[in-house]
């Protein structure tokens, strides 16, 4: 059996969808993007591949605001192998190729190529009730930032001349109306904990980690699901810190090129500024977290360096404590141990 190689480019209404087979491609057609076209698009696979029940189909589709999302759950029901690999290596591979043309096909073309050449991991879905977690921790945070939002507005016509009136009052009853809104969110995620002890337990382990705490902890807890479920539960921790972006990257070339390191800044961008203010946090406290920094300072590490490795290994410690469900464990034994007993 020949592997069948898609690459779909989605949009809000639509997708295109491209096949690379025995290293040629072909842009197959257009459909639209609801029930009625995902079934349409399974019947002209199968005619104009020829494919059969079993045979193995691994589609790449890029993740576009959460547009793929219901196709992505679709084609994996069907058994067929879904892929949503980073935009930007995508975007590196098609430079490679010298594409420089842009269209919703040569896209759809692009990540098929990609699917056959790259082979990118397998996605499957969160558990629902980790998925609806998500969903309302991604709400708690557009609403926090639209309340800052509001209030920043707010202070910045205080005091200035020339402003009606009504324009504070409207902004203070908007303040009002998303604080409410922000409050009866934040009682939702406390409820749905309630209903899956599970989950609670789960966040209340991880918490014991240094450098975690209410602000990350349950977007940490979602991420270790994630990781969980796209490995089968055979990720391991080095993996996991690329996943996040927060994998080393060194710039060397020769004997003369030495640049900076830094890291790849892969993954979900929100998550890493979480991690490394909880690593701020963290190593003022008197916990592992605090050894781990000041022995790589007292080595010569920059601060923000030392930090950012803090950050990693918080992500290192909240596998292990969630693979294992686990208490965590000092590795100094009883140096710093204070803040986890």
């Amino acid at each position: 059996m020949t592997p069948v190689y898609l690459g779909i480019d989605i949009a809000k209404a639509s997708f295109s969808v491209a096949r690379w087979q025995n290293n040629q491609g072909e842009s197959l057609d257009e459909f639209a993007n609801t029930h009625a076209g995902f079934l349409q698009l399974v019947a002209t696979v199968t005619q104009a591949a020829g494919v059969h029940p079993g045979d193995p189909i691994h589609v790449a589709l890029e993740p576009t605001g959460g547009y793929e999302l219901a196709l992505a759950l679709f084609l994996h029901e069907q058994g067929w192998q879904v892929s949503r690999p980073n935009p930007k290596r995508v975007r590196d591979f098609a430079k490679g190729l010298g594409r420089r043309a842009k269209t919703d096909r040569l896209d759809a073309l692009v990540l098929a190529q990609y699917a056959a050449e790259r082979k990118p991991s397998a996605w499957a879905p969160l558990q629902s009730e980790v998925s609806e977690l998500e969903s309302l921790l991604s709400r708690q945070r557009e609403l926090e930032q639209m309340l800052g939002q509001e209030k920043r507005r707010l202070e910045a016509l205080s005091g200035r001349p020339g402003v009606a009136a009504g324009v504070p009052e409207t902004i203070e009853r908007m303040i009002e109306s998303l604080q409410a809104t922000l409050t009866q969110v934040e009682e939702a995620i406390r409820a749905h904990l309630k209903q899956y002890a599970n989950l609670q337990q789960e966040a209340k382990r991880l918490r014991q980690v240094p450098g975690i705490g209410e602000r990350n902890g349950l977007a940490l807890l979602v991420l270790m699901h994630r990781w969980h479920t796209l490995t089968g539960g055979r990720g391991e921790a080095k993996g996991l810190v690329a996943f996040v972006g927060l994998d080393p990257q060194t710039h060397e070339s020769g004997t003369s090129v030495r640049g900076r390191g830094t890291i790849s800044r892969m993954g979900d961008r929100r998550l890493r500024p979480r991690l490394y203010m909880g690593a701020l946090g963290g190593v003022r406290g008197d916990n592992a977290l605090r050894v781990f920094y000041q022995r790589l300072v007292g080595r010569g590490n920059r601060k923000k360096v030392a930090l950012v490795a803090a950050a990693r290994k918080i992500v290192v410690w909240a596998w292990a404590v969630f693979r294992d469900q686990s208490d965590f464990q000092s590795p100094y034994g009883a140096a710093g141990a204070a803040a986890t007993a």
